[in-house]
């Protein structure tokens, strides 16, 4: 995929970290995966120097992210950890909090989970009930409510938790970032069955009045949404970087399939009803990529009004083009694209979460509608 308007510097680490995820393959050990990369200091690209990060931004994590997927070893962690909850952190954090999880975080030794979604709330951030109140007495928070669909929960050594305080002067709930350690009492999680494969678990949280000391809480009481949407782009873009990733993995085995596979003399990469769809998969994913790339600059330049709506559009673009290349695919290869050997029919299902999560197209579109081009609102 071309590069061109890429530094010297990011095609470095673009061709470093492609070397190591085909070393690694679609076969990858997780753990190992993820601790090389660690120690390489690819987790933690985007994280400051002076906490053990490389001190760039979410561009360069987005490469790290796209290649690892690319190559058939996506590491779906990058999102949440590093991306979310290492740039809150990073932004907002206490000193302490800085030192406490940002060198692990970095280094890969610590992995942080992010709650967000709610059984009841979906994409609607505003009906969180998971709500935090100051015990008087100790000065203490106490957390309860529920979260679904949280990544790696039983892998991370904490989850950073969206809960809401009440303003004291308005009375009504605001967003707050809370970070729950894994063994925090009242704290209890429940795996999600899900057909999806994939090597991080899904889970449903019960938090039942959390104690948490008051350096739990990351940023100013507050800053509420500024804080949370500080995490969000990030997501966005990251969840592009990993759609992205997994259509280019796609796309590769079908090319290299109808490039060899010949039938009546002719390899089927000749016939044009098989190349032109595989060449329109590969423009999409490009274009997608260029939305992405915007979206990850404008974030790391602060322009955070900017980067979201950038991040949102190269959400969308990149799970569209996702879904196509992958279905492409495994039509190119016909019954091979279903057989385990080829490796494609278990992305069917992992190419449409980049359509639904963080957020889904139909979420993207009307933020499109409302923010960009002005149009009123249905709800």
């Amino acid at each position: 995929m071309s590069t061109h308007i890429e530094s010297e510097e990011h095609k470095a680490l673009r061709h470093a970290v492609r070397a190591l995820g085909r070393h690694h393959g679609p076969d990858h050990n997780r753990d190992h995966l993820w601790q090389e990369a660690g120690k390489l200091g690819y987790l933690g690209v985007n994280l400051p120097e002076e906490y053990g990060g490389g001190g760039g931004g979410i561009t360069e994590l987005s490469i790290v992210l796209e290649e690892l997927g690319a190559a058939g070893a996506p590491l779906l962690m990058l999102v949440v950890s590093p991306a979310i909850c290492g740039t809150v952190i990073a932004r907002f954090g206490t000193e302490a909090q800085k030192q406490q999880w940002l060198p692990g975080l970095a280094d890969g030794t610590k992995t942080m989970a992010f709650g967000i979604t709610e059984p009841d709330a979906g994409s609607n951030s505003h009906r969180i009930t998971t709500t935090a109140r100051k015990d008087p007495a100790s000065a203490d928070w106490l957390l309860t409510g529920r979260k679904v669909f949280v990544s790696g929960v039983d892998i991370a050594d904490a989850t950073l938790v969206v809960g809401r305080t009440e303003d004291a002067r308005t009375g009504s709930l605001k967003p707050c970032l809370f970070i729950v350690p894994r063994d925090a009492e009242g704290f209890r999680r429940r795996r999600i069955d899900m057909e999806l494969q994939a090597a991080e678990k899904q889970f449903e949280l019960t938090l039942d009045d959390v104690r948490l000391p008051p350096g739990a809480l990351v940023g100013d009481e507050d800053a509420g949404l500024l804080q949370l949407f500080a995490g969000l782009n990030p997501e966005r873009i990251m969840t592009a970087a990993f759609a992205i990733g997994m259509g280019r993995y796609a796309l590769g085995k079908a090319v290299e399939y109808a490039r060899d596979r010949t039938v009546w003399k002719t390899p089927i990469g000749a016939h044009q009803a098989i190349a032109h769809p595989l060449a329109q998969a590969h423009i999409e994913l490009e274009l997608a990529r260029l939305m992405m790339q915007k979206a990850a600059h404008l974030y790391d330049a602060g322009d955070d009004l900017g980067a979201g709506e950038a991040a949102n559009m190269a959400k969308y673009a990149a799970g569209e083009a996702c879904v196509k290349a992958v279905d492409q695919a495994v039509h190119t290869l016909g019954g091979n694209g279903l057989t385990r050997e080829f490796g494609l029919a278990k992305l069917i299902t992992a190419a449409r979460v980049s359509r639904i999560a963080p957020v889904s197209r139909e979420m993207i579109l009307n933020y499109v509608s409302h923010q960009t081009l002005g149009l009123p609102k249905s709800y």
